[in-house]
């Protein structure tokens, strides 16, 4: 990615890492609705959760000078979320909540531009995710 575009995608999430307890318990309550059988993939407090989404995103956009090691790590993610029972389609929903929030969040500030650079982002972690998913590594057991 360009560092204009870096630098647009890291300014608006300012704006919803500022709000982010909030704003991610709005991508859940979003999210939840557009799939309700999601709910049963959360087994615990959804409140970790949310904090969970605002520092793997804060993390994704730290890392893109770095590429190649952002997508490791969202391959490795994508494969931790395998034993969660995350599907191949739940991505689908998961952006269209995700969009959802940041038009919420950034009302008249997400602009088409805009759109199109978090669209950039979240197919590179959607993908990355996806990736990992269908080529699972196995666990490195340390000491045999």
């Amino acid at each position: 990615m360009a560092p204009a575009t870096i630098h647009q995608l890291r300014k608006s999430f300012e704006r919803i890492e500022a709000q982010g307890y909030v704003a991610a318990l709005v991508f859940y309550q979003r999210l939840f609705a557009l799939d309700p059988r999601l709910r049963l993939l959360f087994h615990g407090d959804i409140e970790t959760q949310a904090r969970k989404l605002i520092d793997m995103l804060s993390t994704a956009l730290g890392m893109l000078e770095r590429p190649e090691e952002l997508r490791a790590m969202l391959e490795e993610l994508g494969a931790r979320h395998v034993g969660y029972g995350v599907q191949p389609q739940h991505y689908a929903t998961v952006g269209t909540a995700l969009f959802d929030l940041l038009e919420r969040i950034l009302g008249l500030d997400f602009t088409p531009e805009l759109r199109v650079h978090w669209t950039a982002l979240y197919a590179l972690i959607a993908e990355s995710m996806q990736r990992g998913a269908r080529h699972p590594q196995p666990s490195v057991s340390l000491g045999k």
